[in-house]
């Protein structure tokens, strides 16, 4: 079959976003038709024989859509890196996008203009440190990363590539030593490689990559008066790779669609890959999701079972291309050989980081999806909620309500009761209703409705399961939750990315990055939460939420992008006085119960480096939203940690660019000279010994 056209000649919605992220991050899941081909009705079905206006302006409209399209955002060929930044809005301060930004608890510091430069920019009156770094040791007898001699070996003792969640767990007993968790999300051969051949990698290569992914343990100690956290080589670190084993549980675990001739009992899986966002859990594991995996697999054009074409679709199996070339030198990244194996990644796992023998989980009771991530709530009474987004675009927003309550205190055997939590228990989807706004107006009091959450899968205390979806078995819903979640009518939404609960007031916010598909021919409408066509900035949704129930009502607390623009909307503060924001990616509270953002993708929109903000929540500046950082050149932000001590971000592909080789390359963060780029985490803390931002 003949490439596509827009193989050939690329066409980008904007900005310069670089190809080549979408290749390796996702397998160009930009350049082919969306996964969902299915009929439910959405807004746009239900006012298109009404006059617009008068349906616009009633209240209660059902939002009933559903669909996907795995995609992230469009991609672009690269910029130059010259500090120049693209036209925008000019606030009272005459820098472009920064405005008049005044402070506010939690938020005292002078706003980061935006830029493009090749470096991790921050306010003034704070400092910075890497705190470690891609091919760092991590275990006991690492070696010293060199750039030129790379062996999966060596990479499977050292830090990964492409750190995105992170999380800093506090050592009980221990004053000033913490556990970092972070996760690898995936691998780009041309960055990491002297003499990388794109589509044809070596083995030696192929299985650096492998050790590469995965997740990371390791311990830091702090220092007295300082921000700065060194890495502490001992026998609580531990590297989790591609290779690693873990448990599957739950309604997927030993069916036909999980079993392999490698594991035919279809409940032991090798490693994880392509984790995204994550959060750390109330009783101290790291939960992580695995996101795009289906571009590592190949031979998928002509599946053995035909039952699993249908299945295959509705995920985009055979429809990404496959660039990393791992089915050359493993069979079961070959779906010709095993065609199951696709059908074990897609959840959410779970790791107990203080045992660094433990085996790590997959949970598939909150359902196969391409997860961001998932994070807990935990009522007064105990009962614990996990919520989790679909990363692509017009898929949903689920919850996992367990059966299970949360055993308080130290100790083994609490652990053990916990890591079942998210065994037992109830996985719904949810759907909105409210009314849409006549696009490129904000409706009066700003944007609102109401929810309720349509439950898919129950599994019970024994193991049993029950589906609450006609016509599809447990196990079909676990394993395909997206075709139950159609079934189910959920709405359609903007790329639901990490999706975390305040723990000052349990209300939820889901960062909704962009979908610049909204809107297009045959594909769903505007609607009351998700109120612009050819979304590229993206929004983000504030759930109240009757946590263990099925009733929620929602606000849209922001629709980002330029605040010049008539359809932006800030929480209803003055727009000439917040720093612009576009494409929100992961999300993070601090002491003052503020949420903080990191974006991915801003440069789509802006052409500036993508960076961390952080917006009031409550009271008369809600919605002021302020820069703290930018990252550096072609780079996204991820994994916001913010504490009274230090605000920490992982910096992921910094120099990514469509020409940007090993051999030449377009960043050289942050080591400096003629090095290669490398992934890192940044800690960033107040230089007068004053703690919070």
């Amino acid at each position: 079959m003949a490439l596509p056209v827009l193989r050939l000649l690329p066409v980008y919605d904007a900005g310069r976003r670089s190809h080549t992220t979408c290749k390796y991050k996702c397998g160009e899941q930009c350049f082919r038709p969306e996964d969902n081909t299915s009929d439910n009705e959405y807004f746009g079905d239900i006012v298109a024989s009404i006059s617009r206006r008068t349906a616009l302006r009633g209240a209660g409209v059902a939002v009933l859509g559903i669909g996907a399209a795995s995609a992230l955002a469009a991609c672009d060929s690269g910029a130059g890196t010259d500090g120049s930044v693209g036209a925008s809005s000019t606030g009272a301060s005459g820098a472009p996008g920064t405005g008049n930004v005044p402070n506010a608890p939690g938020l005292v510091f002078d706003a980061v203009a935006p830029n493009t430069k090749d470096a991790v920019t921050i306010p003034d009156g704070y400092e910075q440190a890497v705190v470690i770094r891609w091919g760092d040791p991590v275990e006991p007898g690492a070696p010293k990363f060199n750039a030129h001699n790379q062996t999966p070996e060596a990479q499977a003792k050292q830090f990964g590539f492409n750190n995105d969640f992170a999380g800093l767990i506090p050592v009980d007993g221990r004053p000033g030593s913490y556990l970092l968790v972070c996760n690898q999300e995936y691998t780009t051969g041309t960055q990491m490689f002297y003499g990388y051949r794109e589509g044809a990698p070596t083995e030696n290569q192929v299985r650096v990559e492998m050790a590469a992914h995965g997740l990371t343990v390791v311990e830091l100690k702090g220092e007295t008066g300082s921000g700065r956290l060194t890495p502490v080589i001992g026998d609580t670190n531990r590297r989790v790779t591609a290779s690693t084993p873990f448990e599957l549980r739950g309604p997927a675990a030993g069916t036909v669609f999980t079993r392999t001739k490698a594991d035919p009992a279809g409940n032991r899986v090798l490693g994880t890959i392509a984790n995204c966002s994550g959060g750390i859990t109330p009783w101290g594991t790291m939960l992580s999701g695995e996101e795009n995996y289906t571009n590592y697999f190949s031979g998928a054009q002509n599946p053995p079972v035909e039952g699993l074409k249908e299945g295959w679709k509705r995920y985009g199996v055979g429809k990404d291309e496959d660039y990393h070339k791992w089915g050359l030198f493993e069979d079961r990244f070959d779906l010709a050989k095993e065609p199951n194996e696709v059908n074990r990644f897609g959840y959410i796992v779970e790791l107990n980081p203080h045992d660094p023998h433990s085996i790590p989980v997959k949970h598939s009771a909150l359902g196969r999806l391409k997860h961001e991530g998932s994070n807990i709530y935990v009522t007064p009474a105990g009962d614990v909620v996990a919520y989790t987004g679909d990363d692509s675009k017009f898929e949903y927003i689920y919850k996992f309500v367990s059966s299970r309550r949360i055993q308080r205190g130290p100790g083994a055997a609490a652990m053990t009761s916990n890591m079942r939590i998210l065994d037992e228990g109830t996985l719904y989807v949810a759907k909105l209703s409210g009314a849409a706004p006549n696009e490129g107006e904000v409706p009066t009091g700003g944007y609102r409705g109401k929810g309720r959450w349509i439950p898919l899968l129950t599994v019970r205390e024994d193991g049993s399961a029950q589906s609450h979806v006609d016509g599809m078995p447990a196990e079909n819903v676990a394993v395909f939750t997206r075709v139950a979640a159609d079934k189910a009518g959920a709405t359609k939404m903007d790329r639901p990315e990490d999706i975390e609960p305040n723990p000052k007031t349990g209300k939820v916010y889901c960062a909704l990055t962009n979908n610049s598909d909204r809107g297009a021919d045959g594909k769903a409408g505007i609607d009351a939460a998700n109120p612009r066509t050819k979304n590229k900035s993206g929004q983000i949704i504030e759930i109240t939420d009757d946590h263990t129930g099925t009733e929620f009502s929602w606000d849209l607390l922001l629709v980002c992008g330029d605040p010049a623009a008539a359809d932006t909307y800030y929480g209803g503060f003055d727009k000439s006085r917040v720093s612009r924001i576009s494409c929100p990616d992961n999300v993070a509270f601090d002491s003052h119960g503020n949420l903080w953002i990191s974006t991915d993708g801003t440069a789509d929109v802006f052409d500036t480096n993508d960076g961390l903000f952080g917006v009031v929540l409550d009271g008369a500046e809600r919605g002021l939203t302020k820069q703290f950082l930018t990252v550096p050149f072609g780079a996204e932000t991820c994994g916001p940690i913010v504490t009274d001590e230090r605000i920490m971000v992982c910096v992921q592909h910094p120099g990514e660019t469509d020409d940007a080789t090993a051999e030449k390359p377009a960043s050289h963060w942050p080591d400096g000279g003629d090095s290669l780029p490398r992934p890192a985490v940044v800690a960033v803390w107040r230089t007068d010994g004053r703690i919070g931002t």
